[in-house]
């Protein structure tokens, strides 16, 4: 009996994504300013203000996105009807700003298609 309830919840662990961005970036609240740039790199951007600290990065990238349907009804040779279907390329991007105060995260934010 045990094994008949394990094997579901085996198949649906099968199927979990990884962890949301929010808890990916959360894991960095508390950290000092040197453990983020050492595991992020060199932020984009910099920017000081009333005893806070803004580091903000910037990733763009490029994915591809279904495209449309191209072609006529003339001829059966070249896939239904003629015709074929595109894939097309769209830039995506993603912004993240962390606050420090103190030398220490305290916030993030985050902005863009490509955030996920």
């Amino acid at each position: 009996m045990r094994h008949a309830l394990l094997l579901p919840l085996l198949a649906l662990s099968a199927c979990a994504i990884g962890p949301s961005i929010d808890e990916r970036l959360s894991a960095f609240v508390g950290r000092s300013e040197l453990e983020l740039v050492s595991t992020l790199g060199a932020p984009s951007r910099s920017y000081d203000t009333g005893g806070q600290r803004f580091l903000s990065y910037e990733e763009q990238r490029t994915v591809a996105v279904p495209g449309g349907f191209v072609g006529g009804p003339w001829g059966y040779r070249r896939g239904l009807y003629g015709g074929f279907s595109t894939t097309a390329y769209a830039p995506v991007q993603c912004d993240v700003t962390f606050g420090l105060r103190e030398g220490r995260v305290v916030s993030y934010t985050y902005r863009g298609e490509g955030c996920s």
